[in-house]
């Protein structure tokens, strides 16, 4: 049984920061790369950055490059996305995945978590 659960959400002005967080319940967490993806209303789901088993060579959405930062504990079986500079066009549902790839162009999603809202006002 796998269980993803994001927390870290929030109401945010554009400029400021959220760090969000993932706690994964999943046999050998440490041997799945991970990600985050995000989809608003009426909107497709959007990549936004994936990491793998060791937690480098991270690969970021075009629209979030040099504002956010993914990384993991594997330690913790944990998941996070530190999002800088946060934009109205970031307001989003935000959601952890275990990830088959990390490039954008070639991942797939897996199991997936409920997400956290990320609301960003201008």
């Amino acid at each position: 049984q796998v269980q993803l659960v994001e927390s870290g959400g929030g109401l945010v002005q554009a400029g400021g920061s959220l760090r969000l967080s993932c706690a994964a319940s999943i046999d050998d967490f440490s041997a799945y790369s991970m990600g985050w993806f995000r989809q608003a209303p009426g909107k497709e789901r959007e990549f936004v950055a994936a990491v793998n088993w060791a937690g480098s060579d991270p690969h970021y959405g075009d629209s979030v490059k040099g504002r956010f930062t993914i990384s993991r504990d594997n330690a913790k079986n944990a998941l996070y996305l530190q999002m800088n500079n946060l934009r109205p066009e970031d307001t989003a549902v935000y959601y952890c995945a275990v990830v088959h790839g990390i490039s954008p162009q070639t991942i797939k999603y897996g199991y997936w978590g409920q997400g956290t809202q990320v609301t960003v006002s201008s």
